[in-house]
């Protein structure tokens, strides 16, 4: 906190000026001596009872960004006896970008569950704007992002985002036309990919139960083996020749590996695996290898191993407890973390963020699963996947607190019994949010 953020002073509550109190929409505990604005420290609101004076902030916006949780406001408006409205609750702007296939059906569900979440918290709002970017798109007018889309992404603080891909149009059109054109333009560097069993779902792995895989998976997201760099020459004749050139810059991976210690750091077992195919490929994996040596130093406290991607696949699936936090390159993270969702249970509970780390843009969030176009259309797509990353946008976005409630009310609602067919259940995509949606409305009872 700078010093201008600083309470820079200490007034008794019976000092408040009262008229200004109860005009909390305008004034928000202004006090009018001091042209401040007053809010309990976040310590005292556990216990009103003792709360003997209010530091003073400059701003609504410097205490909602020091002590904006629900707990927090909720409790400061039970000490007022006022509506949390009344605080002024930040409001996020959400791109939305369905796309192809599912991700209509599983953005609509996430956007159902993330308004039944602000509704019922009342202590942040949402505001979705929805793009109409797809093969469709595409289709009709040659390009998946129109001119000046991405300046207007730029607009909003994250991005939700469904599936890319279509049947008609080839995969690489498809993904570098919007997903990687997002992705690299915007510093997305980092792509982070937790993978647990689920309380009420079961893993195919024998005797792995909930606890036993717990994961985030690090996949570097701007370069290497997708850098996109090479080329075909002598097309179609016998001779012809195909590049593709993997691009490993000593930043790229630096950033990476950092961010994936970084991860490792704040997670309770304070481990992390270094992936890489260092045998065989000599120079760019060899730098990682070496990048990866030299960031441990700035991390005592985090224990690394290293392991080959081939070697990766047998460990993950015979020894899923010895592992926590994973880190790789771009081809590799992007395999392991299918495998990891179909060990959990199914790739169809696995999210994605693609973080900006410096945002200085905004960060995408999006389920793994693809488009699935062979369950297009029939109402069985599993959501909850995009529940997961609905609640890892909350998280990013600030809204810690809010994204634990929802997870948890995602997971018990799975603990109910209420399956897609993937995860071995017969619930439809209706019923699966119609059921989290009254899960979270019992928030509002607690």
């Amino acid at each position: 906190m700078s010093s201008s953020e600083r309470p820079t002073e200490q007034v008794k509550r019976s000092e408040m000026d009262n008229s200004a109190n109860q005009d909390a929409t305008s004034h928000w505990f202004k006090n009018p001596n001091a042209g401040q604005f007053a809010v309990f420290e976040k310590s005292s609101l556990k216990d009103p009872a003792r709360t003997r004076s209010l530091p003073l902030y400059q701003s609504r916006d410097t205490f909602l960004k020091t002590h904006h949780t629900a707990d927090s406001i909720l409790l400061l408006c039970k000490v007022f006896n006022m509506s949390p409205s009344a605080l002024g609750a930040k409001t996020y702007s959400i791109a939305a970008i369905p796309a192809d296939g599912i991700g209509p059906e599983v953005i609509d569900a996430g956007i159902t569950a993330l308004n039944a979440l602000t509704d019922t918290l009342k202590t942040f709002k949402l505001e979705f704007k929805n793009y109409d970017w797809s093969s469709e798109t595409y289709k009709k007018t040659g390009k998946y992002i129109p001119d000046g889309g991405l300046e207007e992404l730029k607009k909003h603080d994250a991005i939700f985002f469904g599936a890319v891909g279509a049947p008609d149009v080839p995969d690489h059109i498809s993904l570098w036309g919007l997903r990687l054109a997002i992705c690299q333009p915007f510093q997305q560097y980092a792509n982070v990919r937790p993978t647990r069993v689920f309380r009420g779902t079961e893993s195919p792995l024998r005797n792995c139960n909930t606890g036993d895989l717990d994961w985030v998976i690090i996949r570097e997201n701007s370069e290497g083996e997708y850098a996109g760099q090479g080329g075909r020459s002598h097309t179609g004749k016998p001779w012809e020749v195909a590049t593709e050139v993997s691009i490993f810059s000593r930043h790229g991976v630096e950033r990476t590996i950092r961010f994936a210690f970084e991860t490792a750091q704040k997670r309770p077992r304070k481990l992390l695996t270094v992936v890489t195919k260092s045998n065989a490929q000599r120079n760019g994996m060899v730098l990682w290898d070496e990048v990866a040596k030299e960031v441990a130093a700035d991390f005592p406290d985090v224990t690394v191993d290293k392991m080959l991607v081939d070697a990766m696949t047998t460990r993950m699936v015979l020894n899923p407890k010895s592992l926590d936090t994973i880190v790789a390159t771009n081809l590799h993270a992007d395999i392991l973390s299918d495998l990891a969702a179909a060990l959990a249970g199914s790739i169809g509970i696995a999210p994605t963020s693609n973080l900006d780390p410096t945002r200085e843009y905004p960060s995408m969030f999006e389920p793994i699963h693809g488009s699935a176009f062979d369950i297009t259309g029939k109402g069985i797509s599993n959501p909850v996947a995009t529940f997961w990353t609905a609640a890892e946008m909350l998280a990013w976005l600030g809204e810690e607190e809010a994204s634990k409630q929802l997870l948890n009310c995602v997971e018990n609602v799975c603990e109910k019994g209420v399956l897609t067919r993937d995860l071995g259940g017969s619930a439809n995509t209706k019923e699966v949010t119609d059921a989290v949606v009254e899960e979270i409305k019992k928030l509002g009872s607690k």
